[in-house]
């Protein structure tokens, strides 16, 4: 009769019901709450979050583990969610709820004091609240830690299961081999590519009705999902039936336009997850990596190419026809693949991409392995940025402040884009395989490809590893010379390098 499993399921079910609470409490906080909420609705966040981890770490969750890992006749999912309830237990019982409840309230607080920071590019005001973040991400990582392993290693473990600092180092240093030489080879090319028409004279209300657009192209459900906006783009979810996302709009219109495309591609992924494990422990996305994979899949393997341009650039002209009626599809694609350093991660052009990720990772690791002064943040930042990307941020708001993460608490969060470029392009190759991928963009049938990644990736939530899914889809393990392989030929294609 599964009893021990039954009594299991309740109290996850009451668990999950908290985090569904919290996670609206992240939506409103980021969209539409007024300034003024912020201490009020921080208590509330501190007495769900102390609740929940009150049933985690309980005795009767431990025993009902205990239980559950001794019966038999436990189906596959039965038994991953059971796993999965363990792990989460692991990662709370060793944390002091008190503290638990205090880290939970200040993350709260620490979006809206970045915020604040950004619009006044002002990092001395945020840098007392980083402070206190980075000080519970360190106390809450030497808990977890096993044995000799690093503080920066167990917050890459919250994100990326499969993968280390060591692992990582080698990754890194391959895509910078890769990398740098090509963008030095384009630079010195000289084919000029002008993308000035993306920018300025396009109205907000039109960037919003392309976006809508665009987010139901790809296939996401507004049946199931909602888009709204906020300073930093992102996609929260409540479920499979529930799912969120958000966009920024600027003067830049590809700059909205691909941040929508990117976080459909999140919204699908929790979209697609089976009805069976959703609300379960295992019924998100497998690690962040994974996540990225198909976000950036979305954005740049599918949204920068020209077969899926071809049946709808009518409907973008139609919207901007002061702009855009006097440019070519061909001159459009061009446009929005240019490679041009810059100083923003979220805008970065595909190719350079991952330099900004580099940066991030090189710094985090020194935050938290070597007690950097952070002070220094501001301009460390900036000397990284000339010395990888030959720019130089002028401000915070366009250097140390201008990704939300860290004010979340989110150390170990930014090698999983790096990570998703090259999952993404390695599933890439081996679909390639099995489908005529762009005559499917041409002819509208953008919905076999999401329905291939649905039936590969996304229904399995965190059943698999993202090594696993990469191994079962594809029949080999992480290889990151397909990523590699993929940003040789689209550059030397689009800029005629010999």
């Amino acid at each position: 009769m599964k009893k021990t499993y039954e009594v299991l399921t309740s109290l996850l079910e009451r668990t999950m019901a908290l985090q569904t609470a919290l996670v609206l409490f992240e939506w409103d906080n980021e969209t539409l709450a007024p300034e003024d909420a912020g201490s009020y609705t921080n208590r509330v966040i501190g007495v769900l979050s102390e609740e929940y981890y009150r049933i985690i770490t309980g005795d009767e969750m431990g025993k009902a583990i205990e239980a559950c890992e001794k019966e038999e006749g436990l189906s596959d999912v039965e038994q991953a969610i059971v796993k999965g309830a363990r792990e989460a237990r692991e990662d709370l019982i060793c944390v002091p709820s008190e503290e638990y409840r205090e880290n939970a309230q200040l993350v709260a607080d620490a979006v809206r004091v970045w915020t604040k920071a950004k619009k006044s590019e002002d990092f001395d005001s945020f840098a007392p609240t980083l402070e206190k973040v980075i000080s519970f991400k360190k106390k809450f990582a030497s808990y977890r830690k096993k044995d000799d392993q690093k503080l920066y290693d167990v917050m890459l473990n919250e994100h990326e299961k499969d993968f280390n600092s060591e692992l990582l180092d080698e990754f890194f240093s391959q895509l910078k081999e890769g990398i740098v030489p090509l963008l030095k080879e384009i630079k010195e090319n000289g084919k000029e590519i002008d993308n000035s028409f993306l920018v300025g004279g396009y109205p907000v209300e039109k960037q919003k009705e392309m976006a809508e657009f665009l987010a139901e192209y790809v296939g996401f459900d507004f049946h199931k999902g909602v888009l709204s906006e906020s300073a930093h783009p992102f996609t929260t979810n409540l479920h499979n039936h529930d799912v969120r996302i958000t966009t920024s709009y600027h003067d830049k219109m590809d700059s909205s336009m691909f941040s929508v495309i990117h976080e459909a591609g999140h919204g699908l992924y929790e979209l697609g997850i089976r009805d069976d494990i959703t609300q379960t422990p295992v019924g998100q996305g497998t690690s962040m990596g994974v996540h990225e994979s198909q976000s950036r899949f979305f954005e740049n393997i599918i949204g920068r190419k020209e077969a899926f341009w071809e049946p709808i650039y009518g409907k973008l002209v139609e919207l901007y026809p002061d702009k855009l009626k006097k440019i070519p599809l061909e001159q459009f694609v061009e446009a929005i693949n240019k490679v041009e350093p810059s100083f923003i991660r979220t805008e970065a052009d595909e190719l350079t991409y991952s330099l900004h990720i580099m940066i991030r990772y090189e710094i985090e690791k020194m935050i938290v392995e070597e007690d950097i002064d952070l002070e220094k943040l501001p301009e460390l930042w900036a000397d990284k940025y000339e010395e990888y990307l030959g720019v130089r941020p002028e401000n915070p708001t366009e250097g140390i402040l201008q990704d939300i993460h860290w004010s979340q608490g989110m150390f170990g969060y930014f090698p999983s884009y790096a990570l998703g470029n090259a999952f993404g392009a390695q599933l890439y190759y081996h679909m390639q395989k099995e489908m005529d991928f762009d005559e499917l963009l041409r002819t509208e049938r953008i919905d076999v490809i999401r329905n291939y990644l649905k039936e590969n990736v996304h229904q399995f939530g965190k059943m698999k590893t993202s090594r696993e899914i990469l191994k079962d889809v594809t029949g080999e393990d992480f290889n990151p010379e397909y990523f590699i392989r993929y940003l040789k030929e689209k550059y030397s294609k689009l800029y005629e390098l010999s």
